[in-house]
């Protein structure tokens, strides 16, 4: 199973770069970006962007039920994301500190920052609907999906 999520996520890296090489508007690559991981990863729920505006997150271009629109730096798994500037791999989102319940059918969460200049500018949201949903090799898989998007950007 794991060689076949790698071949997956190979793909989807090979697809994220063909369909953002020529763009350089965030809200295209995003929407774009936010559709093949959808498309790409099974047992997810809800897959999207949060950008930094004013000192907050502000929801996004995304896949699935409508969202949360403002979160706090520091705030739920995105907030806490930026507020550290690493990665969070939440297996039960119910025992984060924090956490906010935009959808009650999100079991676990990762959450990956975007940096564009060497500044945090967003995060890539992505929910699943079971508990324990994201392994090590999803952060890692994904973190490369969003470097394309930050080489992309840069």
């Amino acid at each position: 199973m794991v060689e076949i999520k790698q071949t997956n996520y190979n793909m989807a890296q090979k697809q994220l770069k063909s369909l953002i090489e020529d763009e350089h508007n965030l809200i295209a690559i995003l929407s774009n970006a936010s559709a093949l991981i959808n498309d790409n990863l099974d047992q997810v729920n809800w897959v999207g962007f949060y950008l930094m505006e004013q000192d907050e997150l502000i929801l996004g271009p995304f896949q699935g039920h409508p969202a949360c629109v403002h979160i706090a730096v520091g705030s739920g798994v995105c907030g806490t994301a930026v507020a550290e500037n690493q990665t969070q791999v939440v297996a039960d989102v119910n025992a984060f500190p924090g956490h906010i319940a935009c959808d009650a059918n999100s079991k676990s969460e990762i959450v990956v920052p975007i940096h564009q200049n060497g500044k945090v500018i967003g995060v890539l949201d992505i929910d699943a609907p079971i508990h324990n949903r994201f392994t090590a090799d999803d952060k890692i898989e994904l973190e490369e999906m969003v470097k394309i998007i930050e080489e992309q950007l840069n």
